[in-house]
């Protein structure tokens, strides 16, 4: 099989090969070719992440306080600290950190989070979606810490 017949049978199955930094999915049609950056992707994930109810942050601790610097200098609107994104040229696959809600069912959580994100994406963009991972790092529970410091056995 010549080059050009294996570079065209790569480019109908869909283009598996992830590169890191941003890349930049096009999609090819007979009027012309639409570019989705990466974090166009990432910030469609993020906000579909956030709208399933359990769902108490992106990100973990360390990631949090620095997307928090970052928010604050961009803007909130480009949250997409605890989300991580590869995008092919007709594929993507999308990895999520997050801390969720006591005593939210992680496992249904989880499971929401993951077809809202698949259905916003390829809605949105026409990217297949092949993966959404999610690692929930923490929990969080109502009231935060101040809450428990308040209940301290001794004053």
């Amino acid at each position: 099989m010549s080059d050009t017949n294996t570079q065209t049978q790569k480019q109908q199955q869909g283009s598996s090969g992830k590169s890191r930094g941003s890349s930049v999915a096009k999609l090819e049609t007979e009027q012309g070719s639409t570019s989705i950056d990466d974090s166009v992707v990432a910030k469609i994930a993020a906000i579909a992440a956030r709208e399933v109810d359990g769902v108490a942050d992106l990100g973990g601790n360390l990631s949090g306080a620095l997307g928090n610097v970052v928010g604050r200098i961009r803007g909130s609107e480009h949250r997409t600290t605890g989300v991580g994104v590869e995008v092919g040229s007709r594929q993507a696959a999308v990895d999520i950190n997050c801390k969720m809600q006591y005593p939210a069912s992680i496992h249904e959580v989880a499971d929401s989070m993951r077809q809202n994100v698949i259905d916003r994406i390829e809605s949105m963009t026409g990217l297949q979606v092949v993966e959404v991972n999610i690692a929930v790092n923490d929990l969080v529970f109502p009231g935060g810490e101040n809450e428990e410091a308040d209940t301290a056995r001794v004053q």
